[in-house]
């Protein structure tokens, strides 16, 4: 048998998934740049006929984000981890690389498809579920694959214990499959009826049960896409990065149980004050108050693994990202349950504090942790130095600037918006119209789009950080064991 220490790992999937992140990270948070200044300047919407308006580039946005950029990152990542902490190659297995090229080629034909149909208005109206039967078909073979890959790489490893990350990556897996389809279960119109354009579809739920089935998927997206393949990433790339063993394997267990339990129950908040029946409500809002335990459990562990160590975030950018991500996880896994009290979510649902809390998570927590991910794999990929240690240094400044300037703005806002749409005069009317909400936001607004630009300005540094190291990095004679070689 082939020594673990002799293995040769096959990188060659992992890069294009990289990529992939890189690009469509860029298309989506510029995409997101566009509507944020949208919101303050309406004449932006005007810029390119239909196609440029508010209403056609916004799921663009959230769709190129977390099935573009947060999605690939997942799949690089696994492509990645998944070899050295299982001790197998791809290379050992053709069929499993081949599967790994043909599952990037289709990833790829998916999301053309995806930003084509959703650029010609083509959508099932459900938030982060609005492909069209053809292209959820795609979806669920893509998704497939990549479940083949997981468990190909299992069945053949020579490591029999299996990391925490493991754990996470088959939970995304059987989460992510699970609530995809059962939320898009839909009728093609034209093959039942004869009517419409072929690709239309209708819910296979109606009403109520629609929404209920829908916010379940969509929350349950934020738990098995936003979180819990971000944790097999920092259970993985922390304690190599900082060469310190994870604090506590039994918390990460403990934690891992509790999100799979807890989480599947806290959809519901987002239906407060509906249809749906009270004991779902209630339900839901007890669920997501619990919820706090395994979600702070994990940014504990994550945090006291550094315990003795602090001083490698004055050294290493990396571990920078890596801590922050975590410390912006705990403010929104904090946040989201708090918003999930009635009292509370009678005065923020429908206000622009609800997309404060989302990008809080998403561009700290996410978008962080996939920054610092790549530059660790950068040099163990192409076996160079990473480029610049001072790039890295302004980026981290200059985007934790635009995250503090997004959320800050839209708490604010959102806060604002609560109070004014509840203000009555002493006769009980209400004291201010719509459009004197709108006026009051506008310079929140403006600060939301300035705190997107520079994320996005960070992103494109990082970028050409990236592009650089990959190119022109001092090449490396052997693999780094721990911290990351990087240039002044």
């Amino acid at each position: 048998m082939q020594s673990s220490n002799m293995i040769n790992y096959d990188y060659s999937v992992a890069k294009l998934f990289a990529f992939a992140t890189i690009i469509l990270g860029i298309v989506g948070m510029l995409i997101g740049v566009i509507i944020a200044f949208q919101m303050a300047y309406p004449e932006l919407n005007n810029l390119a006929g239909e196609y440029g308006t508010f209403g056609r580039l916004r799921p663009l946005h959230t769709d190129t984000v977390i099935f573009g950029f947060l999605v690939s990152g997942i799949f690089s990542t696994w492509y990645y981890i998944g070899q050295r902490v299982l001790k197998v190659s791809m290379a050992e297995s053709p069929f499993l690389m081949a599967l790994g090229k043909i599952h990037f080629v289709l990833y790829l034909l998916v999301v053309v498809a995806v930003v084509g149909s959703l650029l010609l208005g083509i959508t099932s109206s459900k938030e982060y579920a609005e492909f069209e039967w053809p292209i959820d078909i795609g979806i669920v073979v893509i998704w497939v694959m990549w479940g083949m890959s997981i468990f190909g790489l299992i069945g053949i490893r020579r490591e029999k214990t299996l990391y925490i990350s493991v754990w996470y990556y088959i939970a995304t897996f059987l989460g992510v499959a699970m609530l995809y389809l059962f939320n898009n279960m839909a009728i093609p119109t034209y093959f039942v009826s004869g009517l419409g354009d072929w690709w239309h579809s209708v819910s296979m739920y109606a009403g109520t049960n629609d929404a209920m089935v829908q916010w379940w998927y969509g929350h349950n997206a934020v738990a098995f896409v936003f979180t819990v393949p971000i944790i097999a990433m920092i259970y993985y790339f922390l304690p190599k990065e900082s060469g310190q063993p994870i604090f506590s394997y039994k918390l990460s267990l403990l934690s891992f149980w509790g999100l799979m339990f807890v989480y599947l129950w806290a959809g519901g908040h987002h239906l407060l004050y509906s249809t749906v029946p009270d004991w779902v409500q209630t339900m839901a809002s007890i669920f997501s108050i619990v919820l706090i335990l395994p979600s702070w459990g994990s940014a504990i562990n994550m945090l006291l693994t550094m315990k003795g160590e602090w001083q490698q975030l004055k050294d290493n950018p990396l571990i920078k990202f890596m801590i922050m991500a975590s410390t912006f996880y705990m403010f929104s896994t904090l946040e989201g349950p708090i918003q999930a009290i009635k009292s509370v979510n009678a005065l923020a649902h429908f206000t622009d504090w609800i997309p404060g809390h989302v990008h809080d998570g998403t561009l700290g927590w996410v978008g962080f942790m996939i920054i610092a991910a790549l530059l660790h794999m950068a040099p163990r990929m192409f076996k160079r130095e990473l480029y610049s240690k001072k790039l890295m240094e302004a980026q981290f400044w200059i985007q934790t600037t635009g995250i503090v300037l997004y959320f800050s703005s839209m708490w604010i806002a959102g806060i604002t918006q609560g109070m004014m749409w509840r203000a009555t005069d002493q006769y009980g009317n209400l004291a201010y119209s719509f459009i004197d909400t709108v006026t009051v936001l506008h310079p929140y607004y403006t600060i939301r789009g300035i705190g997107g630009l520079l994320y996005l300005i960070g992103f494109i540094v990082f970028t050409y950080n990236f592009y650089k190291t990959i190119t022109a990095g001092r090449e490396l004679e052997e693999e780094p064991q721990s911290t990351s070689p990087m240039a002044a």
